[in-house]
């Protein structure tokens, strides 16, 4: 199992890594479409080489060609949007906040798979990227969808556990070289 690697691969020093990326994905609460959803746009995410090759298998034997490729789709437009929203919010001139976007987001619309699910990741990822005009956005989404705080907070948390791992993992590799 990939994620029995992966989790092998974890230094000594980030035990508690090792521990909580078997509890966010092994215990989680979270249905299977929306747990490996998440795992699949956050470790696109993460942007860390090793973290994705270890969990896109596993991802894409747990999801159907649909939500596979939202959960790509999220990662991508997220990668995008995260930028774009942050940096318009960070500017001191509020001026750009009233500005049209003039960007194409028509996977938010209809990403192939139920609203809710691909809300979820997107706030994952935007946890990733530290962007909080999206954060707060996609949460009142789902909010206002009947999605409770709990289930919102195990997308972060998987978020925050994969990114860590990679971190990890790409500074040991760069370490090594």
């Amino acid at each position: 199992m990939a994620l029995d690697e992966l989790k092998s691969a974890i230094p000594d020093y980030a035990k508690d890594l090792r521990l909580n990326l078997g509890s966010v994905i092994g215990n989680s609460d979270l249905p299977q479409q929306q747990l490996w959803g998440t795992v699949l746009a956050c470790a696109i995410a993460s942007r860390s080489p090793k973290v994705l090759r270890e969990l896109e298998p596993e991802a894409k034997a747990n999801l159907s060609p649909e939500a596979y490729t939202a959960a790509k789709s999220a990662a991508a437009i997220m990668a995008m949007n995260n930028v774009f929203y942050r940096t318009r919010h960070l500017l001191s001139d509020a001026e750009y906040g009233t500005m049209r976007a003039g960007l194409r987001m028509n996977v938010i619309g209809n990403p192939g798979v139920e609203k809710v699910d691909f809300e979820l990741w997107s706030l994952a990822v935007s946890a990733i990227n530290g962007c909080g005009q999206c954060l707060d956005s996609h949460e009142q989404v789902l909010r206002k969808a009947g999605v409770d705080r709990e289930t919102i907070q195990e997308a972060f948390k998987v978020a925050s556990v994969i990114q860590a791992v990679g971190v990890t993992l790409d500074s040991e590799a760069h370490l090594a070289e």
